[in-house]
């Protein structure tokens, strides 16, 4: 009886002391973190007297959570002298059949390869770029009249001085169709990196201009997105040209630009 007696007494001055809790008049804030939200604060009035406000704070200071910054698009070049040439001599056979125009061809091609093989080109330096058969027609389309064969070779010039004298060779083989010369640079890697980093001076100097003018400050680049350039194709010549120039046609190398483009993106603050 004694043991039952003393848990009695203890239920009850649990329950009273929970009944004391829950009676409570005192008003009071209370600050709790939102659940499942990272960084959230939700802060409010108990008994309805309030309206409850959320508070949040995102990495970069936006709601999409990217950070400012200016991006800015630069460009820069760098000289060379082009020091290789590439030239395409070409071949037109006319025959009754096909096989003699190809026949014609052929022969006229190997003749103009054994030519620029004596001017000291290398074998690796040339390669046969087209080979082509089509019919001739009478002027009204409806009888074919014979065949026209053509071959084309194309060769690497990497003594430019030789350039002019290697032209008029093939010509003398048979040569009736002459393109270029594409004039290049064999190896840019140095020319393009002092383009890169003008390129990157460039693109500074412009995200500069423009932090000073919306009064922020310019900070490291973030981003850098990089775009390269080429040079442009050389001139055309003919069979018509080398012959009217009585003699080597002259090349002059010139000067070719390599550019370098870059998209920078800099921090501001």
């Amino acid at each position: 009886m004694k043991v039952l007696t003393f848990a009695a007494v203890a239920v009850l001055a649990v329950l009273a002391v929970l009944a004391a809790g829950c009676s409570s008049k005192d008003d009071g804030t209370e600050v709790a973190m939102g659940s499942g939200q990272k960084d959230v604060a939700v802060v409010g009035e108990l008994g309805g007297k309030g309206t409850a406000a959320q508070i949040s704070y995102q990495p970069g200071g936006g709601v999409s959570g990217t950070l400012p910054g200016i991006t800015v698009v630069g460009s820069g070049t760098a000289r060379a002298v082009p020091d290789v040439a590439d030239w395409s001599f070409g071949v037109q056979s006319d025959a009754e059949t096909a096989s003699a125009a190809l026949k014609a061809a052929a022969q006229a091609t190997r003749q103009i390869i054994g030519a620029l093989r004596e001017q000291g080109i290398a074998k690796e330096d040339l390669r046969t770029e087209q080979v082509s058969l089509y019919p001739r027609t009478t002027d009204d389309g409806r009888a074919v009249i014979g065949y026209s064969a053509s071959s084309t070779v194309h060769a690497t010039v990497r003594d430019l001085g030789k350039a002019g004298s290697i032209v008029d060779a093939a010509v003398k083989a048979g040569a009736n169709q002459i393109y270029g010369p594409s004039l290049r640079v064999s190896d840019n890697r140095a020319q393009y990196r002092v383009a890169i980093e003008a390129a990157l001076d460039d693109a500074r100097a412009r995200a500069q201009a423009l932090a000073a003018k919306a009064g922020v400050t310019l900070g490291a680049p973030v981003a850098i997105v990089e775009s390269g350039g080429g040079g442009t194709p050389g001139p055309v010549y003919d069979r018509a040209m080398s012959e009217a120039g009585g003699g080597q046609v002259p090349i002059e190398p010139g000067v070719d630009e390599i550019a370098a483009t870059l998209m920078v993106t800099y921090a501001i603050s």
